[in-house]
């Protein structure tokens, strides 16, 4: 059971604790609403940093925030731990695992997910980082292949056991490449002497003409070539079409061996069950100027989940956190507006900008009217990192594991915890 109070206040159930949720419940703060927080998990993760979950630069626990701790000192707020499974619109109630609850207002804030385009072979081999527990097997993945490689006299699979092939030239691809290639160079030597490193390949696959697609073409251009001097091989205007957990087909028939395809390739909305009929070609649900889901006054939608056409944006927004963090601060004014009777205010995305990291000082920056690359523009993406981390405690954390990092040149997650091996590989 959810065992939650009655209230004289309107109820406002936020499906999903990512960065749309979250900015949401925090503007509901001590507001004249009760606040019903449900998430499958009970924490916030950091999604920019999981890459560096799964290569060994932080530790999970420095990317995670209690979503209890964010609600704690509120009024009227409360957290519980549940999956949903429908969404009752007719009767106004929401049905998850542990239970049933009714509301005045919902919010669907339940981000995105991988999307494979329909190719159950490669959904079913490859591996994902979206939640930090993909994260955590992607790592065990990356080091169990360097154990096995040591084990075996096969150098067929030897080479494919250090071959890593990121599909998807996105920031989460090209930041991936960048960090395996920096364990190439800096930390897998030292931790596998007895192994030829040089051996080990990064193939990072992007099916259009540039990597980093959605920045600026001189940013793609210089995050380009740091990622081929750190020695990442690059695959441009390459689709792959299947992966059967050994080999990797493209449509213009290039092959991978390999045991580790990482699939960054696309997302699509993870909505739930009770609204396919507002849902979009890209599962993402189609809502107006304020974020009402249509056909409904009470229901709402916000984040990667959440698509609103307009002029400049014909696909809806980009799926990221800023719009997602911008929306859920808008619908909380909107909510206080609708309970006065008055008139809603649309929403307008603040663009501020996009940037990744390709490494040791080695990023690309896009502000509105400025692009810089370097040294310059890793130290702002370190600081605007660190500044949107929930909590002292995670900041501190990742900047102490930063700057190790950076003087030592060393990743020290480099534990199994959780073992993850794949069964195909025959030995």
């Amino acid at each position: 059971m959810l065992n939650i109070p009655d209230s004289k206040n309107p109820r406002v159930v936020i499906i999903g604790g990512g960065f749309a949720g979250v900015s949401l419940a925090q503007k509901l703060k001590n507001k004249n609403f009760q606040v019903v927080l449900l998430d499958k998990h009970n924490y916030h993760n950091f999604q920019p940093l999981m890459y560096q979950v799964a290569t060994g630069g932080l530790e999970s626990g420095a990317i995670a925030y209690p979503l209890r701790k964010i609600v704690q000192d509120y009024k009227e707020a409360f957290f519980r731990m549940a999956l949903v499974e429908k969404l009752d619109t007719d009767n106004k109630k929401i049905i998850t695992d542990i239970g049933t609850i009714y509301y005045d207002y919902v919010v669907i804030a339940t981000g995105s997910t991988n999307n494979y385009f329909g190719n159950t072979q490669i959904e079913k081999n490859s591996m994902v980082m979206k939640t930090i527990p993909e994260a955590l097997n992607l790592r065990s993945l990356i080091l169990e292949n360097f154990e096995l490689a040591l084990q075996t006299n096969d150098l067929q699979l030897r080479k494919a056991l250090m071959n890593f092939v990121i599909v998807g030239a996105g920031p989460t691809g090209v930041e991936l490449a960048g960090a395996l290639a920096e364990m190439k160079n800096a930390v897998f030597p030292k931790d596998y002497p007895d192994l030829d490193i040089s051996q080990m390949e990064i193939n990072l696959v992007q099916g259009s003409e540039n990597i980093l697609d959605a920045m600026s073409r001189k940013s793609s251009k210089a995050a380009e070539k740091f990622l081929k001097n750190l020695g990442v091989k690059i695959h441009l205007k390459t689709i792959v079409t299947n992966y059967d957990g050994n080999k990797v087909e493209t449509k213009n028939s290039l092959v991978f061996e390999t045991q580790a395809l990482i699939w960054s390739a696309g997302v699509k909305g993870a909505p739930v069950s009770g609204i396919d009929r507002t849902l979009d070609r890209a599962s993402r649900i189609k809502v107006n100027e304020f974020n009402q889901v249509e056909g409904f006054t009470d229901i709402f939608a916000i984040g990667d989940v959440a698509a609103m056409y307009g002029e400049k944006y014909q696909y809806g927004h980009p799926m990221m956190a800023q719009p997602a963090i911008q929306q859920g601060a808008l619908l909380a004014e909107n909510l206080e507006r609708l309970e006065k009777k008055q008139s809603l205010k649309k929403f307008v995305y603040n663009d501020k900008g996009s940037m990744a990291t390709i490494g040791r000082n080695k990023a690309v920056v896009d502000l509105p009217k400025l692009h810089f690359n370097g040294v310059f523009a890793w130290f702002v993406w370190m600081f605007v990192h660190l500044f949107s981390l929930i909590g002292f405690k995670n900041k501190s954390l990742v900047f102490w594991s930063w700057v190790y990092n950076y003087f030592v040149f060393d990743r020290e997650s480099r534990v199994i915890i959780r073992p993850f091996r794949k069964n195909r590989i025959n030995n």
